[in-house]
C-alpha cells in the first residue's frame, strides 16, 4: 500500500522547506535509508531519507519549490498503484506518514541563505507560494525583524541564484541574505536603514511580463504584518556647549560607487566605518573585486596636513589671585537607536528573570592548585589555557555527575540533557552574545581553549552562525578579566542555571591554623527553581570545588 512523506519540521522555526535537489525522480525504486532530496529550512540544508522501500511515485514539487510543513512531499508504493485519492488528500490526511521522517538523521550545515517562514496572507494570495516572493527569513532563532544594512542590488537588476541580494541586520549579527532564484529584481520591501518584520515581503525576482506585481504587493499589505518601519534618517543634533569643536563629520556614512552599491562584506564595512575610512577608496581583493576586512586592516591613507596651530595661553603676573570665572554651560543629551541586539537581549532576559524564580548559591574556590597547573600546562600546551578554560572544563565534568543542574523547563516536563553543551557568553559591541561549546566534557583543555578563543573571536567580529550560538545546556559569564569581586547572572534561558566567575583575588586565609595569602575566587549559581533545588545547586558547587581545588581530577 502506498505511503505519503509530509513535509518534515526540520528545525523548531521552520514553517516550510524548499526543496533543494531531488535524488531520486517518479519511478524510480527507493530502498529505506536512501537519500530523497535535500530540504532547505529556515536554518540549514539537510538531507532528508527514506523511511520505506518501493516506487517513488509522486513528488509535491520540482526543485527550487516550497512546500508547508506537513505537506505532501513524496508518496512512495507499488509500481502502478492508484494515489488518486493519496494526491486529493494532501498533506493533513496523512499526518501518520510524517512522523517518522521528521526523524530524519540529517546534520545540519550553517546556511544564511535560508528562505522566508510562511505568512498568511489576504487578498486571495499565499505569498508564500509565489515563486518570484522572497519574504524576510528568521535568521536566528529570536529574530521577529531585520534591519536593512545595505542592499547589493537595486531594482531592475538581474539576479542569480547565489547572488548576495542584501546585508540584513539581525539581533546577534549581520548577515549576507544570498537568493534561492533568478531573474530581475522587480521590488524590494524596506530601504536601507529600514526595519522590515519577519515573513513581511522583501522582494520580488522574477520576469516583469509574466509577474502580477501589484496583485502581490497589495496582498502583502493586507497581511497583518508589520511591514517595513523607516529607521530615523538623522538623529537630532545633541546640543554642543559653546567653544566645543563638532567632530569631523567627513565620514559619518559610506560613500557610494559608480553603480550605486559598494562591493563589501559587512565586517569590513564595520571596520572602516570605526577606522574613519571612505570605503569607497579601499581596493578590493575578495570575489569580483569585494572589500573584505584584510582589505581595510592594510589600507594606508595619505597623512592629511595638520591644520591650524596650538595658540598659547597668554596671562599677565598681577600679583592678585584671578577671581574666579563664572561658569556658563549648556545641557546636552544624545538619544542613541536601540540596535536589534539589545532589543532581543533585553526581552530575552526580562522574561527570563520576571517568569523563572532565581535564587543564588556562591561558593569561594582556593585557586592556589589551579594557578600552579595552569603554568605546568602552558608550558606544553599548543595553545594558551586561561582560567575560564579551566572552569569551563570542570563544570562540564561536574554537570555529567550532576543532571539535574544540566536541565530546562518545560512546562509540562522537564528536559534533562544527556549532552553538555556550554555556552560562554562574550561581550561585544551592542552588547552580548552566547557561542556554544558542544560536548564539552568529551574535550581537551587544549581543544576548550583553542574553540573558545575562535569562537569569542568571531562573536566579536558577528561571523558566528546561528548553529554556533543555539543549543547551550548550561552557560558561564565570567567578570573576572575586570575585577569584578562577585556578582549574579541572569539564568540564559531555557537553561537551568548560570555560572557567574568572579575575579582571582589575593587574599589573607587560614591554611593549617596560619593566616598566609591565598588566591581565592567567587563563583554563584544562578539557579531556576522550577527545575533546580537549594540541594541540588550546592551539591553541585561542591563538585565543581572539589575539581578546580584539585585540577589532576579534571585529567582523569
Amino acid at each position: 500500500m502506498a505511503e505519503v512523506i509530509l513535509m518534515p519540521r526540520l528545525s523548531d522555526t521552520m514553517t516550510e522547506g524548499v526543496i533543494a535537489a531531488w535524488h531520486k525522480k517518479v519511478g524510480d525504486s527507493v530502498k529505506k535509508g536512501e537519500l530523497l532530496a535535500e530540504v532547505e529550512t529556515d536554518k540549514a540544508t539537510m538531507d532528508l531519507e527514506s523511511y520505506k522501500d518501493g516506487t517513488l511515485l509522486y513528488t509535491g514539487t520540482d526543485k527550487g519549490g516550497k512546500i508547508q510543513v506537513n505537506d505532501l512531499l513524496a508518496i512512495i508504493g507499488a509500481p502502478g498503484e492508484d494515489i488518486s485519492s493519496l494526491v486529493k488528500g494532501g498533506g493533513a490526511s496523512a499526518a501518520p506518514a510524517a512522523k517518522a521522517s521528521g526523524e530524519s538523521r540529517a546534520q545540519a550545515a550553517p546556511a544564511a541563505s535560508a528562505p522566508a517562514q510562511a505568512a498568511p496572507v489576504g487578498g486571495g494570495i499565499d505569498l508564500s507560494k509565489q515563486e518570484e516572493v522572497i519574504l524576510m527569513p528568521r535568521l536566528s532563532d529570536t529574530m521577529t525583524e531585520g534591519v536593512i544594512a545595505d542592499w547589493h542590488k537595486k531594482v531592475g537588476d538581474s539576479v542569480k541564484k547565489g547572488d548576495i541580494l542584501a546585508d540584513i541586520e539581525t539581533d546577534k549579527a549581520t548577515m549576507e541574505l544570498e537568493s534561492y532564484k533568478e531573474g530581475k529584481l522587480l521590488f524590494i520591501g524596506a530601504q536601507k536603514g529600514e526595519k522590515i518584520a519577519v515573513n513581511s515581503l522583501l522582494a520580488v525576482i522574477g520576469d516583469e511580463k509574466k509577474v502580477n506585481l501589484d496583485a502581490i504587493v497589495g496582498a502583502s499589505q493586507n497581511t497583518g504584518v508589520a511591514g517595513p518601519v523607516a529607521a530615523p534618517a538623522s538623529e537630532p543634533a545633541a546640543q554642543v556647549p559653546q567653544g566645543t569643536a563638532p567632530a569631523d563629520a567627513s565620514h559619518s556614512g559610506l560613500s557610494v560607487s559608480a553603480d550605486g552599491r559598494i562591493k563589501a562584506s559587512p565586517l569590513a564595512k564595520k571596520l572602516a566605518a570605526e577606522k574613519g575610512i571612505d570605503i569607497s577608496k579601499v581596493a578590493g581583493s575578495g570575489d569580483n573585486g569585494r572589500i573584505v576586512k584584510k582589505d581595510v586592516d592594510s589600507y594606508t591613507p595619505s597623512k592629511a596636513a595638520s591644520t591650524g596651530s596650538a595658540q598659547p595661553a597668554t596671562g599677565g603676573a598681577t600679583g592678585k589671585p584671578a577671581a574666579a570665572p563664572a561658569v556658563a554651560g549648556q545641557e546636552s543629551f544624545e538619544e542613541v537607536p536601540v540596535s536589534q541586539m539589545r532589543k532581543a537581549i533585553a526581552r530575552r532576559l526580562s522574561e527570563s528573570k520576571f517568569t523563572a524564580p532565581h535564587f543564588y548559591v556562591t561558593m569561594a574556590i582556593d585557586m592556589d592548585s589551579a594557578v600552579q597547573a595552569r603554568t605546568k600546562l602552558n608550558e606544553s600546551s599548543p595553545v594558551k589555557i586561561s582560567f575560564n578554560d579551566l572552569v569551563l572544563k570542570a563544570v562540564a565534568i561536574a554537570l555529567k555527575q550532576h543532571p539535574a543542574v544540566n536541565s530546562s523547563w518545560r512546562g509540562d516536563t522537564i528536559r534533562v540533557n544527556h549532552h553538555v553543551h556550554i555556552g560562554v557568553a562574550v561581550a561585544i559591541e551592542d552588547g552580548l552574545i552566547v557561542p556554544v561549546v558542544r560536548f564539552a566534557d568529551a574535550k581537551s583543555l587544549s581543544q576548550i581553549a583553542a574553540e573558545v578563543k575562535d569562537l569569542a573571536g568571531r562573536a566579536k567580529s558577528k561571523k558566528l552562525q546561528p548553529n554556533e550560538y543555539e543549543g547551550s545546556t548550561f552557560t558561564i559569564s565570567n567578570m573576572g578579566m575586570f575585577g569584578v569581586e562577585e556578582f549574579t547572572a541572569i539564568i540564559n534561558s531555557p537553561n537551568a542555571c548560570i555560572l557567574a566567575v568572579s575575579a582571582i583575588q589575593q587574599v589573607p586565609v587560614v591554611k593549617n591554623g596560619a593566616v598566609v595569602p591565598g588566591n581565592v575566587m567567587k563563583l554563584t549559581l544562578s539557579c531556576d527553581h522550577r527545575v533546580v533545588d537549594g540541594a541540588s545547586g550546592s551539591a553541585f558547587l561542591q563538585t565543581l570545588k572539589n575539581l578546580l581545588e584539585e585540577p589532576l581530577r579534571m585529567m582523569i
